[in-house]
């Protein structure tokens, strides 16, 4: 499992799959991220963040791995 850290409030995020230009929401601020890097992980502001519905795609696909 890849950790990173939000940039916001500095909460550590492990992530198991991590893909470059990932979207996801900090779990301890609610920020949202990015993957801006891989090695080491790298999270950062997201700067387009997708619609509500595929958000929650995502976020279901995220859920089942």
């Amino acid at each position: 499992m890849a950790t990173g850290y939000c940039p916001d409030c500095d909460g550590q995020i492990g992530l198991s799959n991590p893909r470059l230009g990932q979207k996801l929401l900090c779990p301890y601020c609610d920020t949202q991220l990015e993957v801006i890097a891989l090695n080491p992980l790298e999270l950062d502001w997201a700067v387009d963040w997708p619609d509500e519905d595929d958000w929650y795609e995502e976020r279901e696909s995220a859920e089942r791995e």
